[in-house]
């Protein structure tokens, strides 16, 4: 089984409900693949580098997943006919960081801040 990481970015115009039905129906179609979903993770809305389709941000979801390389070829190619999505990337990897918040508010960043007031 080879590890992944995979990343999209939806509209940001696209509701809470709806992220939560992208975020069900790309589980389901990696699970009918026999696929699985090791993490996943909603970065919420963020601001994008360029303008993509006249947007300016987007909502990003990412999943760390567990399959084949045909599993991957299923995904991108639903995701390609999406409108809802902006864009998708996908990256192999050895293993996953399953530790690391890298969009969380960190609590020693907050506890420096009230020191400094």
């Amino acid at each position: 089984m080879n590890l992944y990481e995979h990343t999209i970015i939806a509209r940001q115009d696209t509701s809470p409900s709806e992220i939560k039905q992208l975020t069900e129906k790309y589980s389901k179609i990696v699970e009918k693949n026999q696929g699985e979903i090791v993490k996943t993770e909603n970065w919420g809305l963020l601001n994008l580098s360029y303008l993509i389709k006249k947007n300016k941000k987007g909502s990003y979801i990412h999943f760390k997943i567990k399959g084949k390389g045909n599993l991957i070829d299923e995904l991108e190619k639903n995701e390609a006919i999406d409108k809802k999505l902006l864009r998708y990337l996908t990256v192999k990897v050895k293993k996953f960081d399953l530790e690391a918040n890298y969009f969380g508010k960190r609590e020693d960043e907050d506890k420096k801040e009230s020191y400094k007031n």
